[in-house]
Formats: structure tokens, sequence, C-alpha cells
């Protein structure tokens, strides 16, 4: 019979050594989205394993077992998972919207580039800023929502906005100053 601390050993191994086949897996199964990240999946599902009660069964065959956990996390995460799909012209909308942000205070007129500017700052934020701003602004959750999903308060979630935003702006205010 195989003891806890052989499965704790055997787990602790397989994830160490098959960390970016687990990451590969993940990916071919889904896309990164706010609430689709390939690493966050591979540690909730770790976490949970790790965090089994010592009389469960013992594990025969690890592999299986964290493959099929990954499997039902992502499908958990897909039925759950809200997309809010956009039309073309809706999307075109909320980034004027989520650009006037930036400009509320000016004469209503804006460059022309900004929306372009505005997407490339937002796609080279730090991950956990831009998965936010498109959470939010774009995607239409709310920060209870989000808590929700990811376990993260929704104190960090605003402040992690709030320094988003902030970012962007000095971002922006560099733009529009060397044009």
């Amino acid at each position: 019979m195989v003891s806890n601390k052989d499965n704790y050993k055997k787990l602790s191994t397989f994830f160490s050594e098959e960390y970016s086949s687990l990451r590969g897996y993940v990916h071919s199964k889904i896309t990164d989205t706010t609430e689709r990240d390939a690493e966050d999946i591979i540690q909730d599902v770790a976490l949970r394993i790790f965090s089994r009660s010592e009389d469960a069964s013992p594990i025969t065959n690890i592999a299986g077992f964290v493959y099929n956990a990954i499997k039902n996390r992502i499908i958990d995460i897909m039925r759950t998972g809200k997309r809010v799909r956009q039309e073309n012209d809706e999307i075109d909308r909320l980034w004027a919207d989520f650009a006037e942000l930036f400009y509320s205070n000016a004469d209503n007129a804006y460059p022309p580039g900004l929306k372009n500017a505005l997407k490339y700052e937002i796609e080279s934020l730090k991950p956990v800023y831009r998965d936010i701003i498109l959470a939010i602004d774009f995607e239409g959750y709310s920060y209870r929502e989000i808590s929700e999903q990811t376990g993260i308060s929704q104190g960090t979630l605003m402040s992690r906005r709030h320094r988003a935003l902030s970012i962007l702006s000095k971002k922006l205010e560099q733009e529009k100053t060397s044009t």
C-alpha cells in the first residue's frame, strides 16, 4: 500500500518534472484570458491535489490522476466562464469610452492614434494589470465575480486596476506630449 508521504513525493516529482508538459496540455485545450491562465489552472489543481485529506485513497496512476484533474478544472472553467462576445462596433465604442477616461477634461478631442496607442500600452502591461483592465472594462466582469473566480480579494483587484490606470495614464500622457 502507498503511504501519504509516497503520494506527496510522487506528486511533487511529477509536477516539477512535467510542469512544462502540463502547461502545453492546458494551452492545447484553451487560450489564455482573464480567468483562463494555464499556470493558474495548473497551480489551482496542484493546490487541490496537495490539500487532499490524509485519509483519501492512494493515487496509483499519478500522471492520469493529474491530467484528469486538469481536464476537469478546464471543463469547470469553461462551464462557468462568462464570455461576453461583443460586436466590432461595440468593441470600438468600449475602446473610445475607455480612452475618454484619460482625456475627460480635454476639449472632447483626443489624438487620432490614441486608440492604437491605448491598445499597445494595455498589451504591454504586466499580466495582472492587463487582466484586470480587460476583465472589468472590456469583458464586463464585476470585482465580485473576479474575486469569486480567482480567490483574490476585491480590494486587491481594485488596487491593481487603479495602478494599471495610473500606469496607462502616464504612458499615454507621454504619448500625447511626444506627438
